[in-house]
This record gives structure tokens, C-alpha cells and sequence, in this order.
């Protein structure tokens, strides 16, 4: 008996040995490389960029595990959700054993799938253990874009705790990547409290987040800030400054071949604001022709899309 026990033994150490070599380079995959591939704007590239390289990782390297998770990632902002899911259950199969950081990943891509797709009550869940697991392996990025993902899919009471403590987390790390982290939380900080009606508030934590996305880098990201700016301007009856500000970022957005329908469709309405239907008019037509095919909008609020081409006064 005692000898059949220790060839059990002996037969595990092997099966365990032979795993590890099989599964072969367990290290990260090279985040540069991936803040530079990925262009949030044009999730179908961004998908082909990550299978071209796909190619080039070994077939059982972490690394290469953790660049699936990119590709539900892409998939998921392409809004082809049952595709981002195949996609992470064929990550899931191969998590067993795998460093934290690989399961973090998955936890993550699978919450925001689930919360893209209008189930934010299955993501939260996710979010949360992908939180749990990140700090245990002080994983801080990661930790950090948990923490703010429960920020956007947690009950709207909640947000706001999980986005001030995501940027907690951010204050103190010692890990330049993770100091990136400030603009978004910066941005969305401000919109939960734009949301409430708060829009002094607003205001401060949108002006606090332009020299963080200045400083990320970026012309696009940058004139978003501005757009926030501009935004709570309205609000507030600013409604002088909000326009300085939106004809501005509409010269610049098309002078960079980027036309924005967004800003088109502020200037509609600050002119609507200010009491000129007739300005208002060509702004909210423009706005409708850039983002009739906005996937997003199509599918989150059609009735602003309906809204846009009415008052464009598009046939």
C-alpha cells in the first residue's frame, strides 16, 4: 500500500512537471506593445493587429493567453458579443495553473463583455474577483481597471465609491503605467457627478483630467477633454465659453482629416441654447451623417440618433 502511494506521488510530479513544460514561457505579455497596438477607436484593427502577433507567441506561452483576452476585448467594442465569448471560453479552458495575472485578464474582458452587452449585474461580479485577485498579486494596473470598471457597472449609488477609490489606488502606486490610470478616472469621476446634476464638480474633475490626458498624449483624447470641459460649460450656462470652445475642437477635429459628429452635435445645442433653430440646424444634420453608423448609439440610444435627424431636418 505504502508503495503504491509513493508511485501515486511519483506519477503526479511527473504529470505536474510535464504540464508546466508544456505550457513553456510563463512570461507576461509586453504591455508597451499593447498600449501601443491597441486603438480603442477601431476595435476591428485592433483585433488583426492582435492575431498577426498571435502568430508569433508560442502556442503555449502565457503571453499569448493574455493577448486572446485582448482579442474579446476588440470583439466585444465591435459589438460582436457572442464571438468575444467563444473567444474567452477557449481562455478559460487553459487558465488552470496559470499566473494570477492570466486569470485577472479573463475576469476582466468577460465582466466588460457581459456589461457592453447590457448585463451589468453579471459583470460586477467578475469585476470584483478580477479586484480580489489583482491586489493579492499586486497586480496594480490590473487592480486599478477593476476597481474602475466597477466604477461604470455598479449601481449608479455605488459608482462614485469605486471610482474615488480606483483613483486612491492611483495616487499611490509607484508603477508609472498605472499613473495613466488618472485621465479616465479623472473623466469618468467627473461624469458620475455631472450625472447627479453636480456640475461645478464636474467641471473641477474635467479641467483636473486635461493636462493628465495632455500629458498621456494623444490629439484625439485631448480634444475629448476639452469636449468635457465645454460640456459642463452648458450646464452651467456657460454658454459663450462652451461655443468658443466646441468651434475650436470642430476646426481642429477637421483640419486632422476626424470630423466629430459629437461636436457637431454640441454646437446644435448650445445654438438651440442660445435660441437660433435656424444655426442649430446644419450642426445637428452634420452630427446625424457622422454618427448614423455608430454602432453604440444605435444599439444604447437610438432615440438620439431619431433626435439628431429630426432637428437636422434630415429626410
Amino acid at each position: 500500500m505504502r508503495r503504491r502511494a509513493y508511485l501515486l506521488i511519483a506519477l503526479a510530479s511527473v504529470f505536474t512537471m510535464t504540464i508546466a513544460h508544456a505550457r513553456g514561457d510563463e512570461r507576461p505579455l509586453d504591455t508597451a506593445w499593447l498600449d501601443a497596438a491597441w486603438d480603442f477607436d477601431r476595435p476591428a484593427e485592433s483585433e488583426a493587429r492582435f492575431r498577426r502577433e498571435l502568430g508569433s507567441l508560442p502556442e503555449h506561452a502565457a503571453a499569448r493567453i493574455e493577448l486572446s483576452t485582448q482579442i474579446a476585448r476588440a470583439q466585444a467594442l465591435d459589438r460582436r458579443f457572442d464571438a468575444a465569448h467563444a473567444t474567452l471560453d477557449d481562455v478559460k479552458e487553459d487558465l488552470a495553473g496559470r499566473p494570477p495575472r492570466v486569470a485577472v485578464r479573463y475576469l476582466l474582458e468577460r465582466g466588460r463583455v457581459f456589461n457592453s452587452s447590457g448585463a451589468p449585474e453579471r459583470a460586477v461580479p467578475l469585476f470584483r474577483a478580477a479586484l480580489d485577485k489583482a491586489r493579492q498579486a499586486h497586480e496594480d494596473f490590473l487592480a486599478i481597471d477593476a476597481a474602475h470598471m466597477l466604477g461604470i457597472a455598479a449601481p449608479a449609488e455605488g459608482r462614485l465609491e469605486w471610482n474615488l477609490q480606483a483613483l486612491a489606488m492611483t495616487e499611490r502606486t509607484q508603477d508609472a503605467r498605472s499613473k495613466r490610470w488618472l485621465a479616465s478616472l479623472y473623466n469618468n469621476i467627473g461624469w458620475t457627478y455631472h450625472d447627479r446634476g453636480d456640475y461645478s464638480t464636474a467641471l473641477a474633475y474635467f479641467e483636473k483630467a486635461l493636462p493628465a490626458w495632455q500629458a498621456r498624449g494623444g490629439a484625439d483624447k485631448v480634444r475629448i477633454a476639452y469636449w468635457s470641459i465645454a460640456r459642463a460649460y452648458r450646464s452651467l450656462g456657460r454658454l459663450d465659453d462652451a461655443l468658443a470652445i466646441q468651434e475650436r475642437l470642430a476646426r481642429e477635429a477637421a483640419d486632422a482629416g476626424a470630423p466629430d459628429g459629437y461636436i457637431y452635435e454640441e454646437l446644435g445645442e448650445l445654438m438651440l441654447a442660445k435660441g437660433d433653430a435656424a444655426a442649430a440646424r446644419p450642426n445637428f444634420a452634420r452630427a446625424y451623417a457622422l454618427l448614423e453608423r455608430d454602432k453604440g448609439l444605435q444599439a444604447e440610444a437610438p432615440e438620439r440618433l431619431a433626435r439628431l435627424k429630426r432637428l437636422g431636418g434630415v429626410e
